[in-house]
């Protein structure tokens, strides 16, 4: 990790993306942080070495541009969009678009654009934030979790391409954690009563904690994937468990 200087993460202006860019930002590393709500971001830059990056990622170029001479050693893929919890036909087509827009198109493209300067430079750590919709089918998620298994294959493959080169590859791959995902999703009130009141959630900051874990090992070193879930959650699917004990 002592190489690397300057790292890009998609999706922070809050929860998860948010929490890694503030702890990559505390090690010393300049943080582009990107995402859509610029007064978020504006208040994340109050902070030390992190470059609020305003921007869609449905429309990369822009970004691109404001990439231009930077040399990205650690790329979060973290931007994440679940338009809401609802059975197939009842999706629009904008829905559909969209998770696949975000959460699969711009994350191909990006880090392609990413990857070819880390293979020149022989060095770079690239994460992708998963989900286990992507190992588990859920009711009411059946895009958003074929786009998060999208995602597994394909960092999977990158490994695979990359082999031999000291370039690392990270999934993580969350349960239920506290952060605006679900509440789009489900409104903040059925999120909560859904999804939080009956267990101790995982926090954004846990995750980040995890992402400069994996940072810090040697460069020999690659955690391929984490799942995390809160210790009443069922490895990989929704149950969650009553804490009597």
């Amino acid at each position: 990790m002592e190489s690397y200087r300057t790292a890009l993460v998609t999706g922070a202006s809050s929860g998860i993306g948010r929490a890694i860019a503030l702890e990559l930002a505390s090690k010393g590393l300049k943080v582009l942080a990107v995402g859509r709500d610029k007064n978020a971001l504006d208040q994340l830059a109050t902070k030390a070495k992190i470059l609020p990056v305003a921007c869609d990622l449905s429309k990369l170029d822009s970004l691109y541009a404001v990439m231009d001479g930077e040399e990205i050693d650690v790329l979060v893929n973290n931007a994440g969009l679940l338009t809401r919890s609802a059975n197939l036909v009842d999706l629009t087509p904008q829905d559909i678009d969209a998770m696949i827009e975000i959460n699969v198109r711009s994350v191909f493209q990006l880090t392609r654009h990413v990857l070819q300067t880390m293979v020149a430079r022989r060095r770079g750590h690239i994460f992708f934030t998963g989900s286990t919709a992507g190992f588990t089918p859920f009711p009411g998620s059946a895009v958003y979790g074929a786009t998060k298994a999208g995602v597994s294959m394909f960092a999977s493959a990158l490994r695979c391409e990359l082999l031999g080169l000291p370039i690392r590859i990270t999934e993580l791959v969350p349960g239920r954690v506290e952060t605006n995902l679900y509440r789009t999703a489900l409104g903040a009130e059925a999120a909560q009563k859904k999804l939080y009141d009956d267990y101790e959630a995982v926090k954004p900051e846990h995750i980040a904690r995890l992402v400069l874990t994996a940072l810090e090992l040697p460069d020999y070193v690659d955690v391929t994937r984490m799942e995390i879930l809160p210790t009443g959650q069922v490895v990989g699917g929704g149950q969650i468990a009553a804490l009597t004990r």
